[in-house]
């Protein structure tokens, strides 16, 4: 079976650093939700699709020196971009592959544990990723996704530029084969895949004056905007006004910016029958 290529936000240095620094924004939201799934130390353990760095920092302590961490990323750049991370962060017990999250290559059901954040609202075809994940976990072993809802996002008051672009973003992403909206779809997913004892929460955090993330929606609005107009969604100088305008109403400090709405999945690889 062929294997999709897109990823909606491209592969590019500046995407590089936005995940770079996604790393440490949204430490505190996982530090929450793998404080459901009762990691144990000496777990061999995975986290799909890492990215430069991902959750791997907190799922090496939480596993300890007994346990293991295995990254997995397809992105050269990214793969690369990990393994300086493991080194600069002495991760020992922090391995980086390079592999497919479609097909890892991975034993079926060899895994204590596998973890995903913010992977597949991005891509093609998300339950072949989901459907992998499940696969490599032993049965009863722990299974963590958190994913985004943008129907959710809030400016208040409201911004006809935000509006606009939102739109053309949306638009990009289905156009390309994801989805905006996967977080909702999460509990069906892992159930089609086979998971058990699944639980689902949300949850969304304000980004007031200051905050890391305030115009994190910006920063995606200009990874997208080549692929928003080579596509007809948007023309650039509506797109460069927008970008401006919505820069200028979120420097306003009365202005309530809120994140996305994230859904936290927790579950466990099917248990076999004794």
């Amino acid at each position: 079976m062929q294997t999709p290529t897109t990823y909606l936000l491209g592969a590019e240095l500046a995407e590089e650093e936005r995940l770079k620094r996604q790393i440490d924004e949204m430490a505190g939201f996982s530090e929450l939700h793998l404080d459901k799934v009762a990691i144990e130390k000496g777990q061999r353990v995975v986290d799909l699709g890492c990215g430069p760095g991902g959750a791997l920092a907190l799922l090496a302590s939480r596993v300890a020196q007994a346990g293991s961490v295995l990254g997995i990323e397809r992105n050269p750049r990214l793969v690369e971009a990990a393994r300086r991370f493991v080194l600069q962060r002495k991760l020992s017990n922090v391995e980086i592959l390079a592999a497919d999250a479609y097909d890892t290559g991975l034993s079926r059901q060899s895994f204590d544990g596998a973890h995903m954040r913010l992977v597949i609202v991005n891509v093609p075809e998300p339950d072949r990723i989901v459907h992998e994940m499940v696969a490599f976990v032993r049965p009863g072993g722990w299974i963590a996704c958190m994913e985004p809802d943008f129907a959710a996002p809030i400016i208040d008051p409201p911004c006809l530029a935000s509006e606009r672009l939102l739109a053309a973003f949306k638009a990009l992403s289905a156009a390309q084969g994801g989805d905006l909206f996967i977080g909702r779809r999460l509990y069906r997913l892992f159930r089609a895949a086979g998971a058990s004892d699944i639980e689902v929460g949300t949850i969304m955090q304000p980004y007031p004056p200051g905050h890391a993330r305030r115009s994190n929606f910006i920063i995606l609005a200009k990874a997208t905007s080549e692929d928003m107009i080579r596509s007809g969604l948007i023309d650039r100088r509506a797109l460069e006004s927008d970008l401006a305008d919505l820069n200028e109403h979120l420097s306003k400090p009365h202005v309530q910016v809120t994140s996305p709405l994230y859904y936290q999945l927790s579950a466990r690889a099917v248990r076999t029958e004794s």
